[in-house]
């Protein structure tokens, strides 16, 4: 489970967004940081039991973890730091271009979900080429009991006007076609995050989502 240590680390870097805090609390980070580590590996093997993709892809936690050095080349906000741990579990890794699974842990906004969030274009022309094919499944999929009752929906951090080239606006899927990612997120709480049952409640989650990995998964293979 996440320790209470952890979201005190997290609070305070919120607070003190410095390099020199940091340098002086870096065993702090360290400690938070092997906790964060521990749940994800916890969460990989909790997956290697229902996702043989992952389950194959023999992943080191520490490159599931995203740093927390934030790039600030191109930001007005020049905090050296993000001020939450995130993980991103999929097949082949975080730089592969599957979706996956991810979770992130914040003192006030920590959340949970999967899918695929920003897919370059050609991997998004494959995934809406594959809705379009297979629009029936997708349509079953994405309102199954199980995926609903854990995320409600999924979701898409941006979604075109008009529809992409080559698909016209009587196709029945085109509101699916017209977004830009494809990934579902559950808000959650400080006593969820810190219970002991935090890793195994996150396992019925996920496993709801392993459908809607599947399918971008495929698309893009």
């Amino acid at each position: 489970m996440i320790e209470k240590e952890t979201l005190t680390f997290l609070s305070n870097l919120k607070a003190n967004n410095n390099r020199d805090w940091f340098t002086e609390h870096k065993k702090d980070y360290q400690r938070a940081k092997d906790n964060f580590l521990a749940v994800t590996e916890k969460l990989i093997h909790g997956l290697s039991a229902f996702d043989e993709d992952i389950a194959g892809s023999n992943l080191d936690p520490k490159k599931c973890v995203l740093r927390i050095n934030r790039d600030i080349r191109f930001s007005k906000d020049k905090s050296p730091y993000k001020t939450n741990f995130f993980c991103f579990i999929n097949k082949q890794g975080k730089k592969s271009p599957f979706g996956g699974y991810y979770l992130s842990i914040d003192p006030e906004e920590s959340f949970q979900g999967g899918g695929i969030y920003m897919p370059e274009a050609p991997i998004l022309y494959r995934i809406r080429q594959e809705i379009d094919y297979q629009f029936s499944e997708w349509s079953d999929l994405v309102t199954s009991t199980q995926l609903v009752r854990h995320y409600g929906e999924v979701k898409t951090h941006d979604k075109l006007v008009r529809p992409p080239r080559g698909y016209n606006a009587e196709n029945p899927a085109i509101e699916w076609i017209k977004y830009k990612g494809y990934y579902t997120q559950k808000m959650l709480g400080k006593k969820e995050i810190l219970s002991d049952s935090f890793v195994r409640d996150t396992m019925k989650a996920f496993k709801a989502l392993k459908p809607l990995v599947d399918f971008i998964n495929r698309s893009i293979e």
